[in-house]
C-alpha cells in the first residue's frame, strides 16, 4: 500500500447468521399467525350457522378450519374455513338459496330429508339464501389484525422485534 492508503476488511458472517435467524423466526411464526386469522373467520361462521333454524345439526358439525399443506410453503401459511360437503351436502343450498321443485319430508328414524321426485310442487318455491360463509368475509380486517398481532407476539417472544 502506498502512503495515505488504507484497507478495511469486514466479516459479514455474523450479520448473515442474524438475518438467517430472523428469517427462520418469521417462517416459524407464519403458521400460528395464519391460524389466528382463520380462527376469527371460523368463529364467525360457527356463530352464523348457530343463528339458523336447526333441523339435524349436520351443518354446524361440518364447519371446519384446516391447514392447507398444498397451498402453503415456509414463507406462507394457508388455512381454509368452510363446511365439509360430505357431512352436510345441503350446505350450498343454505348458503346460496335454491329452487324447491319437489315435496320434501324429514324422516325422524334416519335423520335424513327425503326428496320426493314423484311429487312435484304445483309451483316451484324459491327458498331464500341464509348465508353463513359470505357474511364472515366482512371480518377479514379483524382476521388480518389477529394474524398480525400473533405474528408480532411470536417475534417479540423470540427477541426478534421489540415492542
Amino acid at each position: 500500500m502506498s502512503a495515505g492508503a488504507f484497507a478495511v476488511s469486514v466479516n459479514l458472517g455474523d450479520v448473515e447468521r442474524m438475518l438467517d435467524d430472523v428469517a427462520s423466526s418469521c417462517e416459524a411464526a407464519a403458521r400460528p399467525a395464519a391460524q389466528a386469522g382463520a380462527q376469527v373467520l371460523y368463529d364467525d361462521v360457527k356463530r352464523n350457522v348457530g343463528r339458523l333454524k336447526k333441523h339435524t345439526g349436520k351443518l354446524d358439525r361440518a364447519i371446519y378450519q384446516a391447514y392447507s399443506a398444498d397451498q402453503s410453503d415456509p414463507r406462507r401459511a394457508v388455512y381454509h374455513v368452510s363446511w365439509n360437503a360430505r357431512k352436510a351436502p345441503h350446505g350450498h343450498l343454505v348458503e346460496f338459496g335454491h329452487l324447491q321443485r319437489y315435496e320434501i319430508t324429514f324422516d325422524r328414524n334416519t335423520g335424513r330429508f327425503i326428496i320426493h321426485k314423484d311429487r312435484p310442487l304445483a309451483a316451484p318455491r324459491q327458498v331464500a339464501a341464509q348465508p353463513f360463509i359470505r357474511p364472515a368475509m366482512a371480518r377479514f380486517e379483524q382476521a388480518i389484525t389477529a394474524a398480525r398481532e400473533r405474528f408480532l407476539a411470536d417475534l417479540q417472544s423470540k427477541g426478534v422485534v421489540t415492542a
